[in-house]
């Protein structure tokens, strides 16, 4: 069994996903160092943890710790990033600056959250970007590309977002109806958990991880 042999880079550690995510690597004991990249420290301390405050836009011009994995959960929404533009520049501009300063680094296996529905050819903004992103990920060659593609993500976040604070209760009510349907939301804990399970078990070349199979893999 391998023992604190990998190190890790972590983009998006501040937010649902990502804060479940730093807290499973930090507790994987094949992991000595996870190394969090974000645009403001993270108010934690681990021995394992390593901080880099980083401009996601000028990430080209720093040199990252050499790593075996890279795990990205970059995202926001629309409404809070103020516009369609400023949308872009984190969920595809940030997700495949950090993923080329990963490759770089020396990354084998990449792991990125995106979203069910990603498609570079949808008439819906969110869902082209997000589709957008993805085929740009599978054209830079790394030897284990995981795209995670989860339903509606429920948990607390930091910030509220009181139509989607209603949509996720409406979501937890229904959750057994929709028991048989891939679409069903999902804990971001349960993604976390999927997401470090695959960084264990993919194999090389390009896997797609749905939100069906997340709720398995998660449990």
């Amino acid at each position: 069994m391998e023992t604190q042999t990998r190190t890790a880079l972590v983009a998006g550690a501040s937010g649902l996903v990502g804060g479940f995510l730093l807290d499973a690597l930090l507790e994987d004991q094949r992991y000595r160092e996870v190394h969090s990249l974000g645009r403001r420290p993270l108010p934690r301390q681990h021995p394992k943890l390593v901080q880099h405050t980083v401009d996601f836009a000028r990430l080209g011009d720093e040199a990252l710790p050499p790593a075996q994995d890279a795990f990205c959960t970059l995202g926001t929404t629309i409404k809070k990033a103020g516009s369609q533009e400023a949308f872009r520049a984190v969920d595809h501009d940030a997700v495949l600056a950090f993923a080329s300063a990963a490759k770089k680094a020396g990354v084998r296996r990449l792991l990125v959250v995106t979203a069910l529905g990603s498609n570079a050819r949808s008439r819906v903004f969110y869902n082209r970007v997000k589709g957008e992103t993805e085929e740009a990920l599978k054209a830079m060659g790394f030897e284990s590309l995981v795209i995670l593609q989860p339903s509606l993500l429920l948990g607390e976040r930091a910030e509220s977002r009181l139509g989607e604070h209603a949509a996720i209760i409406a979501s937890r009510v229904l959750a057994p109806l929709l028991r048989p349907l891939a679409s069903r939301p999902i804990e971001a804990r349960t993604v976390a958990r999927a997401m470090v399970s695959l960084a264990h078990t993919a194999p090389g070349g390009v896997r797609l991880a749905p939100s069906g199979e997340l709720q398995e893999l998660g449990r």
